[in-house]
């Protein structure tokens, strides 16, 4: 079944955060994250490496049980396996995008999904699985914009585009989708 968080800046508010510790389904000190900062070409996007490492981090992951992979070499279904989540940083959608299907990660990684690896986006990690370019990943069916000041609703996933906060992120969890988080409207 399809385990995927996609968020505009990771683990920026506590329901997001609860949101992953519940999808691992295993205590976060016994998980095993891949992490991916191919995204960050330029000096914005890796200047928010450091935070993404944190997320993992503060969710209570052990530094020797998070793996980092840049998408420089095929990894295979069997090797993505023994890990529980893959944590794609921001930057460039489009590059990481090219990289994914270059190196062949997407198949190994709809296989994984399928049994259960937890896929967590942060920005261009999110849009690459979204409906905004042609070759997408395809988990999304609708276009997403990250980085909003004003997000979708919380709830049920609208029918069309969906735009996030930075403290919100999407749920999907087999064919169920939701907006969890703040969508930063205030009463």
């Amino acid at each position: 079944m399809k385990t995927l968080l996609l968020t505009s800046a990771g683990f920026e508010s506590p329901e997001v955060m609860g949101c992953f510790l519940q999808m691992l389904g295993k205590p976060a000190g016994a998980a095993r994250a891949l992490y991916i900062p191919t995204a960050a070409i330029d000096e914005e996007a890796k200047a928010m490496l450091p935070k993404c490492w944190d997320d993992l981090m503060n969710a209570g992951l052990l530094p020797e049980n998070i793996t980092l992979y840049d998408l420089d070499a095929p990894m295979s279904p069997g090797e993505l396996s023994t890990f529980d989540a893959v944590y794609f940083c921001g930057g460039s959608t489009e590059f990481l995008l090219a990289r994914v299907r270059a190196t062949g990660f997407d198949k190994a990684l709809g296989q994984a999904l399928e049994k259960g690896l937890v896929y967590v986006g942060v920005s261009a990690g999110s849009v690459m699985a979204a409906g905004n370019l042609p070759d997408n990943l395809g988990y999304l069916p609708h276009k997403l914009s990250v980085h909003c000041e004003k997000g979708s609703a919380p709830g049920p996933l609208p029918g069309g585009p969906v735009s996030l906060t930075n403290a919100q992120a999407i749920r999907i969890t087999g064919d169920e989708m939701a907006i969890i988080g703040d969508d930063g409207v205030t009463a």
